[in-house]
């Protein structure tokens, strides 16, 4: 703050407006304070932000990730699936040969 001589004071007519400038020197410290105050929000808020667009990041990484991880178990899915329906085939017809060859044993006896 500046610093006035003593023996200028408010009440004194000579002080060539003490009290306002005193006045208005703490709402200029006031309106520094609050800006002080805004600018630490600002910060805090583009903390934020840049947070959440980190994780939003990351999000999209880990599901583009899924999302293949999904595809490679469908192909797998189908591949396993046809194999099983060859094999069923195989064992069907396997049995089928197996009872015929019974069937005409049976019928030689």
């Amino acid at each position: 703050m500046i610093e006035r001589p003593a023996h200028l004071t408010a009440s004194d007519p000579a002080n060539g407006g003490a009290a306002e400038i005193d006045a208005a020197t703490r709402r200029l410290m006031a309106a520094l304070d609050a800006l002080e105050s805004a600018v630490e929000r600002r910060r805090e808020a583009d903390r934020d932000e840049d947070e959440l667009a980190t994780r939003i990041q990351a999000l999209g990484a880990d599901r583009s990730r899924l999302a293949d991880e999904l595809d490679g178990t469908l192909v797998k899915s189908r591949r396993l699936e046809r194999a099983n329906r060859d094999i069923a085939d195989k064992l069907d017809t396997a049995i089928g040969t197996i009872r015929a060859v019974l069937a005409a044993d049976n019928a030689h006896e």
